[in-house]
Formats: structure tokens, C-alpha cells, sequence
């Protein structure tokens, strides 16, 4: 295992190899072209350093007509980028601009298929608060009975477990920027299908960060109300109290 993990280490070990996987973590395929440009680099130059990133089955080139697209290999690639990116100091933007779009991703961005940031840790830990969501064995778990909150969301929780025989229901991603995990797996993208359907959240086309719209930040308040009362009430249920022992029947003599 030591020479495949050093193999994919002098794979990332190249900024501009690394700086294509960053502008692909918000999981929408880009054209080479396009990704050239935002990498600030040559043509030609991308199309070496994708050839070391699809060698390594980090990446997805797919040939559309006259262009390359460009994709993530998968979601586990996208949890390991943002698992690395926790490892790493927090950087240290410069420039109006580069602080703009770090505070964007800070607060709301795709991590692959899911949602990340600060909304998307505020939305994990609501739904662990409102008990549709728990903790379990360093992930998450969806305890039963939980249709109703996601529901609320307008996820189908019943067709995406039907829909999730290929990967996890629900995983628990890190979180570089919150330093805490996100909800990942087949759930966190129905939520992030949901969210975007419902105009909750918006992608912006310079990158991975979203943009929350009026009607999406109400319903994270929403869902934060509900995930406080129903804490509240969880916590003002009287605790059922234990029988003391049997009294031993003493020995006759």
C-alpha cells in the first residue's frame, strides 16, 4: 500500500494538478478549454497533467464532439480531497477579490454532489438535532421514521434507500473550511438535488461556491426551528426510572 499511496502523493505533490482537482470538486464535468483557463495555464499544458490524473483514476476525461469533458472519478475522490484539505493550514487569501471567493466557499459550496461549508454543516446538524440523522461509528446513520423530515425538504428518503445500492445511504465528510463533517453519500446529493430544484441554492458559473438564495436561507431557518424544538421536547420527556433490585430471598435455615 506504502507505493500506491506515494505514487498518488507526488501526483497531488503539483500545484496545477491540484488546482484542476479543486475547480472540479463542485462536480459539474468542465470542457479541458474551460479548465485551462481557470487553472491559468496553456492547452496544452492541462492536457499533461490530466493524462498524470487519469493514470492515477483521479479524474474522467469523456470526449463530447469536439471537446474533452472533464469530471472527478467519483465522490470518494472528492471526500479524500476535502479530508486533505483539513491537514492542510488554512490559507491565507490576498486580494479583494481572493477573499470574496473564499468567504464564498466558506459559507455555501458543492463538495462534489453534496453540500459543503457552513450551510451544510448547519444543515447536518439540524437533522441530527431533529433525529433524522445520527452519529454513528465516526458517520451517519438514517434512524427509522425519519421520511418525514426529508420530506419537509422535498427528499423522497424511501426512493433514494431504493436508488443507493451503490454506495452509502449516508457518509460523513470533512469539512476543510468548518473543520467538522458534512453529510455526503447518496442522501447528501439528494439534498443538494432538492436544494437546487427548489431554488434554494444557486451555482455560480466561476466556480464551486453557491449562492443561497432568500427562499433557501428560509428554509434553513425553518429547519433549524424544528430541529430546536424538537430537541427541546426530547429533552423535557421524563426519563423512565429504573426499579431498584429485587431484595435477595434470605436463606432458611
Amino acid at each position: 500500500m506504502s507505493s500506491e499511496l506515494a505514487a498518488i502523493a507526488a501526483v497531488l505533490a503539483d500545484p496545477t494538478r491540484t488546482r484542476i482537482l479543486e475547480e472540479l470538486l463542485g462536480g459539474v464535468p468542465l470542457p479541458a478549454g474551460a479548465l485551462a483557463t481557470r487553472v491559468g495555464v496553456a492547452p496544452s499544458t492541462v492536457s499533461g497533467h490530466l493524462t498524470r490524473l487519469v493514470d492515477a483514476g483521479l479524474v474522467t476525461v469523456t470526449p463530447v464532439g469536439r471537446r474533452r469533458e472533464v469530471a472527478l472519478a467519483g465522490p470518494r475522490v472528492a471526500e479524500a480531497l476535502e479530508a486533505l484539505g483539513r491537514l492542510a493550514p488554512a490559507p491565507r487569501p490576498i486580494g479583494l477579490r481572493a477573499v470574496t471567493r473564499a468567504q464564498a466557499l466558506r459559507h455555501a459550496r458543492s463538495c462534489y454532489d453534496h453540500l459543503a461549508g457552513e450551510v451544510g454543516v448547519r444543515v447536518t446538524d439540524a437533522l441530527v438535532a431533529c433525529a433524522a440523522l445520527r452519529a454513528d461509528d465516526g458517520g451517519f446513520a438514517v434512524p427509522a421514521g425519519a421520511q418525514a423530515a426529508y420530506a419537509a425538504l422535498g427528499v423522497d428518503l424511501d426512493a433514494v434507500r431504493a436508488t443507493a445500492a451503490s454506495r452509502p445511504l449516508a457518509r460523513a465528510c470533512a469539512d476543510w473550511t468548518e473543520r467538522r463533517p458534512h453529510l455526503a453519500g447518496a442522501l447528501g446529493a439528494a439534498l443538494l438535488d432538492a436544494a437546487l430544484a427548489q431554488d434554494w441554492v444557486r451555482r455560480r458559473p466561476d466556480g464551486r461556491a453557491l449562492t443561497v438564495t432568500a427562499a433557501g436561507a428560509a428554509a434553513l431557518s425553518a429547519l433549524e426551528r424544528r430541529s430546536r424544538s424538537a430537541a427541546a421536547a426530547a429533552s423535557s420527556r421524563p426519563r423512565a426510572r429504573s426499579r431498584p433490585p429485587s431484595p435477595r430471598p434470605r436463606a432458611r435455615g
